[in-house]
């Protein structure tokens, strides 16, 4: 928990504010988070339990946002299958602090103007 004045907030609620995430969008995040090899969305979404429809909107959302990389893989005999992996923790930590920093930039100048 994180406290702020008279409000405490879940680290989980200001990772998923921060970066716009849905709570499906966080669970893809933080199983990829846990694994050590590449996924299709077939094996996140038996890991996570959520349909696969959703895991498809899920790591598109998340490669559009540069937290999660695709590797497509093309098939023998046509099609192709995409795969993937977390970028790091560390760019996503990041990410988040950027964010963080300008709420709190955009907090002072208007403390300022106040």
């Amino acid at each position: 928990m994180i406290d702020f004045a008279c409000k405490s907030f879940k680290l989980e609620r200001v990772i998923r504010c921060g970066l716009g995430l849905t709570i499906a969008d966080f669970k893809v995040l933080e199983f990829l988070l846990k694994q050590d090899k590449e996924l299709d969305t077939k094996d996140i979404a038996a890991g996570i339990t959520v349909n696969l429809s959703t895991v498809q909107r899920a790591v598109k959302k998340l490669a559009e946002k540069e937290l999660i990389q695709r590797r497509q893989e093309n098939l023998d005999d046509g099609g192709y299958l995409f795969y993937y992996s977390i970028r790091s923790k560390q760019h996503i930590r990041n990410m988040i602090m950027q964010i963080v920093n300008a709420w709190v930039k955009k907090v002072d100048t208007e403390l300022r103007k106040w």
